[in-house]
């Protein structure tokens, strides 16, 4: 049947989901936002394996909220430039004014 020779077609695409990966420690945690979901792993390889895993059993869950073609389009990837009070990387820093 032509219909369900698509869907096995279209279950076999690949889907490129959008994923940010961070050291936290000896950790690397891997997020999705598409989905707002992570996990982690012990490096960057086995964190990317992890959330792989994470999205197709979470797109494989019925009772999951499933993204739109728009969703999937709606995320970007940016810089930001944010002032930092100094010495943010090598002490505390005061919260109080000097006067």
């Amino acid at each position: 049947m032509v219909i369900r020779r698509h869907l096995i077609e279209f279950e076999s695409l690949g889907v490129l989901f959008p994923v940010v990966i961070a050291r936290e420690g000896v950790w690397y945690v891997a997020m999705c936002p598409t989905l707002d979901i992570g996990t982690q792993g012990r490096t960057e390889k086995e964190a990317k394996e992890m959330i792989a895993d994470l999205i197709s059993e979470y797109l494989k869950d019925p009772d999951t909220r499933k993204p739109s073609v728009k969703d999937l389009e709606s995320v970007s990837l940016t810089n930001v430039v944010v002032k930092l009070p100094r010495r943010a990387f090598h002490g505390k820093t005061s919260t109080v004014a000097a006067t």
